[in-house]
């Protein structure tokens, strides 16, 4: 279970869910404007992939696959990414 962060395009600095991988391309959902059902189609070179996660945000989506535990991951995510920076 991987998160990925949009290096480029209009959707720049925004985190996903990696649902799925196929050669050079991921398919991305975050549960509201991608939801489940129309996975962002992205190249891999595009993103930055984050393969480390906390144990609670692995928890909520390893509970249910569903768009609003995916949208839930996602925001709880930023909020310990933000805390994290104004820590330093």
């Amino acid at each position: 279970m991987e998160f990925a962060k949009s290096l480029s395009g209009h959707d720049k600095d925004r985190y996903y869910l990696v649902v799925k991988e196929e050669d050079e391309f991921l398919f991305l959902v975050n549960g509201t404007t991608r939801p489940l059902e129309k996975a962002k189609k992205k190249n891999k070179r595009h993103v930055q992939l984050i393969k480390k996660l906390p144990a609670e945000i692995v928890k909520i989506i390893e509970a249910e696959q569903s768009n609003l535990n995916i949208k839930k991951a996602i925001k709880d995510y930023e909020k310990l990414i933000n805390h994290s920076e104004e820590e330093r």
